[in-house]
């Protein structure tokens, strides 16, 4: 099988059930994004991160693929089969960032993203996952969606926000605080 079929050389893409869309369309923004945010979680797999979270982010990329399956499929089609949602993982995201913020200090300034290079990894792709979660948002003016997805990229980031502050955490890795310039 070739991996490039020349359909959408004319700026358009097919939706799973047939209808062609532009490349332009919201609804591509939205499953790009997702894609997105899906390719920087398994950058940060690589990273020196606790191996229960590598473990944990896998289940969050299956997710995040049957999101944009859902979001990749023709709404005005029934009858596509499609994958369930894990309706427990916003919850396991609840209780895993629980997890993490139990030893930790509690959190009294902003802190500017950074500290090394998995921590700067791990902030950029929780600023990825805040677009991402923008872009279904504005979405979901046009469409309806299921509301696990929304639920499910607000908690992711503040996942990965805790996960960063935990890995640094662990690391001995020094918050830097955000104190505004005075005038």
């Amino acid at each position: 099988m070739k991996i490039y079929t020349k359909t959408g050389d004319q700026g358009e893409t097919g939706l799973y059930g047939g209808r062609r869309i532009s490349k332009s369309d919201l609804r591509l923004e939205a499953y790009g994004t997702i894609d997105e945010l899906n390719s920087y979680l398994g950058l940060i797999r690589s990273l020196e991160i606790h191996p229960h979270q590598q473990t944990f982010i896998i289940d969050i990329q299956t997710e995040l693929f049957t999101i944009g399956a859902h979001l990749a499929t023709d709404v005005k089609k029934s009858g596509l089969l499609l994958p369930d949602f894990n309706e427990n993982l916003v919850a396991d995201l609840e209780k895993a960032i629980d997890q993490m913020n139990e030893p930790m200090p509690e959190q009294k300034h902003f802190i500017l993203p950074g500290g090394n290079i998995t921590l700067s990894h791990l902030h950029v792709c929780r600023a990825v996952c805040r677009r991402t979660e923008r872009r279904i948002v504005t979405m979901s003016l046009e469409s309806d969606l299921h509301p696990h997805i929304i639920k499910l990229l607000n908690r992711l980031s503040d996942y990965l926000f805790v996960l960063a502050r935990k890995t640094g955490f662990d690391n001995k890795v020094k918050e830097q605080a955000w104190i505004p310039f005075k005038r």
